[in-house]
């Protein structure tokens, strides 16, 4: 990417966020678009493989916080691609140090590399220094970040699991070995000389780069191109990687597997992979952070007399708990390391709520006991206080 298209374009409008937006929007509104755009849900449509694309490319830009920062800076110096003289400089044309801007130019005069300051900004953004004279040989390019879902059963979210992944990326086309050419011999480009690169100038002794439109920015040029590629250099390749969520995911957690996306070009490292997680509920339990979350039912007898009772567990045996006289509905006792597993091995607690029920249907001596209770303590009235503190207030 050339540096008049970074600074021209608006990452904060193509995922629909202001620009002081905060990390959780961002990441919020990325997920949203990608789930909309990705090509697995658009089989066939390039103009979403191509959104897609401008979606990952912002989120990669905006959801690290150094590269924002640095994005910041560079539109509030160059503004739409051109820059901005500061006050008192005039209405007309005017010159400038470019070692002032950018930290320094190497010794030799115009054209020399950056030494530091926006040179570095754009290096580290880009994976490239700040210019290339000629003769230099093509520069390696970082391979595509992907983004795939998995969905996961609730046993498997909290003790982890290894699931198959079918990925569908950008590859090094395996008919020309990534050459573009049929023959694997293409050319060096002669109007960038292999950079892929090529400046133009702007005004006032300062120029802009843009990808080579010869050779589309590859530094090379197929003498034949590769019927496969079309003299790219890439093609679409699927594959399928046994991938390792790790135990105590959550519901809509993104993993990072780095160096697991899409392979670079000319030696480029690979891009990183990114795990959306799906979790289907179970019909027993709940999740609560680190903990599980299960109700259980108990007789208004066990509640009110106290008993031991036995509580079910995900996937061990069943805990036996005890429960005091006079429990009321709705308390929540602890069965400790009976949780979820946690980022340091250790478990969450199993948090088990009593439910007291109520039968259905009672037999003739039920009932007889039951009214013979009632009749015990027809004097105790369990609203009274309800009704006092409702006349004081």
């Amino acid at each position: 990417m050339s540096t008049k298209d970074f600074v021209e374009k608006d990452y904060y409008k193509v995922l629909g966020v202001p620009k002081d937006a905060t990390e959780a929007e961002i990441k919020k509104a990325y997920r949203k678009l990608a789930r909309e755009f990705h090509p697995d849900a658009n089989k066939g449509d390039a103009s979403a493989e191509e959104r897609f694309k401008e979606i990952s490319e912002a989120n990669d830009i905006l959801g690290d916080a150094k590269k924002r920062k640095e994005y910041d800076e560079a539109r509030a110096l160059f503004g739409n691609g051109g820059f901005r003289p500061g006050p008192g400089a005039g209405g007309g044309s005017f010159n400038f140090d470019l070692g002032d801007l950018f930290g320094g130019a190497q010794p030799g005069g115009a054209g020399g590399g950056f030494g530091g300051g926006l040179g570095d900004v754009f290096g580290g953004l880009f994976n490239r220094g700040g210019g290339a004279g000629p003769g230099t040989r093509t520069q390696p390019r970082r391979g595509q970040d992907i983004e795939s879902e998995v969905t996961l059963s609730f046993t498997e979210a909290v003790d982890g699991a290894t699931v198959p992944l079918r990925m569908s990326s950008q590859s090094p086309c395996k008919a020309c070995s990534g050459t573009g050419d049929k023959n694997g011999t293409p050319r060096v480009c002669p109007t960038c000389v292999g950079t892929g690169q090529v400046s133009r100038g702007s005004g006032g002794g300062f120029s802009l780069t843009d990808p080579c439109a010869d050779c589309k920015g590859r530094g090379l040029i197929a003498e034949t191109p590769c019927d496969v590629c079309k003299g790219s250099g890439r093609a679409r390749s699927s594959r399928t990687m046994q991938v390792r969520i790790p135990a105590g995911v959550f519901d809509g957690q993104r993993i990072r597997l780095r160096g697991k996306g899409a392979p670079g070009e000319r030696g480029g490292p690979a891009g990183d992979l990114y795990v959306v997680v799906h979790v289907d509920p179970h019909p027993v339990f709940g999740r609560k952070d680190d903990n599980l979350t299960v109700t259980v039912p108990v007789t208004f007898a066990e509640a009110a007399l106290g008993a031991e009772i036995k509580v079910p567990t995900l996937n061990g045996p069943p805990v036996t708990l005890k429960l005091p006289p006079g429990t009321p509905g709705g308390r929540t006792m602890r069965a400790r390391g009976k949780g979820a597993v946690r980022k340091d091995g250790t478990r969450g607690d199993l948090l088990v709520t009593v439910e007291v029920t109520v039968p259905a249907a009672l037999s003739d001596k039920a009932r007889e006991a039951l009214e013979m209770y009632r009749d015990a303590t027809g004097e105790q009235d369990p609203r009274a206080a309800l009704f006092e503190s409702a006349k004081g207030a």
